[in-house]
């Protein structure tokens, strides 16, 4: 994940993380990201300061779960996961801590 300065256009942070990200979400309230990535994970990455990112947590999931919605106003954040082989499908919901 690559974090720009919106006015130079200049690289502020850089992280590794997990393939195939579908979806982010910034949670204003805990100063988070959310990453939904379909490689099996949901990345959470903290901002201690404005141009300052560290991933604080990877949360294992399924593969192909890479759909979410993170509701702020439920404090909730909900992943789609897919049938695949064996893999039961549906959603999981999580309450950021």
């Amino acid at each position: 994940m690559v974090v720009l300065d919106t006015t130079s256009g200049k690289p502020v942070s850089d992280l590794p993380i997990a393939g195939d990200t579908d979806d982010l979400f910034y949670d204003a309230r805990r100063k988070r990201l959310y990453l939904s990535c379909g490689q099996g994970s949901v990345e959470v990455v903290e901002q201690p300061s404005p141009n300052d990112y560290k991933l604080s947590a990877r949360i294992a999931t399924s593969a192909g779960a890479r759909t979410s919605l993170f509701s702020p106003e439920l404090d909730r954040f909900y992943l789609a996961v897919p049938e695949r082989g064996s893999q039961t499908p549906g959603i999981r919901i999580y309450q950021p801590q």
